[in-house]
């Protein structure tokens, strides 16, 4: 299941806005069972709204532009949905990229399909086993309905929905049935972006599948044979540090030891390991939700330990300032003095890159 988000300007639309989830009801009532929290967190989701409309159409290149926008895959973490960082989805789209986000099915929290039936992902406890044989050698391989996996991990079957996502970006591009997007997908500029589990999958298919020119990884280990075999696009990590992970371990649980451990060491491994251009970005405060909408979900976030003592606008504003850099950069060709060092304005930020 997917959801485009399309370049506006200023142009009259006649629709109201879009609501910020389809299926409102399914999907949070789904997403607070996978994470055992009251469904009051999520239950108001279903009244809000977003600053897109419904059908709205590609805005007309002015003059000078291409007549054809850079394309973003967005990929959420388990049990999320398509729109868990349309703080980030927005922003982007509103500096010239067309944004593709994709929900897989019983991965994410539930996905409601045209003719009503639904996926709804079991559980955390059955799904994490078959994410985490990625980059950590389980004692037992994980089997899916009694079937035995390749690798014991289900991250090469997600990454293989990204390759079939450009396949079907690139005949929309060429004729969409609906009139909206023929030509005006730039498919020699496709990046992808994802967080937690999202973030797996990116790295991951960007290894397999070359059309993805630029790779963002949020908060999310490497598979140990992405590492072994290394990215050869530019390719940017935001994180943090380990005492943020353990302080979030303190206040919500979750992030053994191992965890922590792997997750820095396959991100260092994978930044170490890159062939071009790289960007290693740590937000001090954050916490692993940080990294999405939920601190803009309720007041009460931080206060369940949800959310790291940074300001949760704070650090969307940062994480929004080093994507937008990043994917300027390497799929636009522009400058972006904010990847070139550290930057005053951004001091919880410990920023590294490399040019090979």
């Amino acid at each position: 299941m997917t959801q485009m988000c399309l370049i506006l300007r200023k142009i009259k639309v006649s629709s109201p806005p879009a609501p910020y989830i389809q299926d409102a009801d399914a999907v949070t009532s789904a997403f607070a069972r996978i994470q055992h929290k009251p469904t009051f967190i999520v239950g108001n989701l279903r009244y809000v709204t977003t600053n897109a409309h419904p059908a709205a159409p590609v805005a007309a290149p002015v003059a000078g532009d291409e007549p054809s926008y850079p394309v973003l895959l967005y990929l959420e973490g388990a049990s999320g949905f398509r729109q868990m960082s349309t703080f980030q989805v927005e922003e982007l789209v509103s500096h010239g990229y067309i944004v593709l986000a994709l929900d897989q099915p019983y991965t994410a929290a539930a996905v409601v399909f045209p003719n009503g039936r639904q996926a709804t992902m079991p559980s955390l406890e059955t799904v994490r086993p078959m994410i985490r044989a990625s980059y950590i050698p389980p004692e037992q391989t994980p089997t899916l309905n009694g079937r035995s996996l390749q690798g014991g991990t289900i991250i090469p079957y997600l990454a293989h929905d990204v390759s079939v996502a450009l396949d079907q970006l690139t005949l929309l591009n060429q004729a969409d049935p609906n009139g909206i997007l023929t030509g005006r997908l730039d498919m020699k500029r496709v990046g992808s972006f994802g967080v937690s589990l999202g973030g797996i999958v990116v790295s991951k298919a960007c290894q397999s599948d070359l059309r993805l020119g630029a790779c963002l990884m949020m908060d999310a280990p490497v598979p140990t044979d992405v590492v072994r075999a290394g990215l050869r696009q530019p390719s940017m990590w935001i994180t943090r540090d380990e005492e943020d992970m353990r302080l979030e371990r303190q206040r919500a649980g979750g992030w053994s030891e191992e965890e922590i451990h792997t997750h820095l060491t396959s991100m260092r491994a994978a930044y170490d390991g890159l062939t071009g251009a790289g960007y290693f970005v740590r937000v001090t405060g954050t916490f692993h939700s940080n990294f999405t909408d939920v601190p803009n979900w309720s007041p009460l976030a931080s206060w369940l330990g949800l959310t790291g003592p940074i300001d949760g606008q704070r650090a969307h504003s940062i994480i929004n300032a080093y994507s937008l850099a990043f994917f300027d950069r390497h799929l636009k060709g522009l400058a972006m003095a904010l990847l070139d060092g550290p930057a005053e304005r951004y001091p919880e930020v410990r920023f590294e890159s490399r040019t090979s």
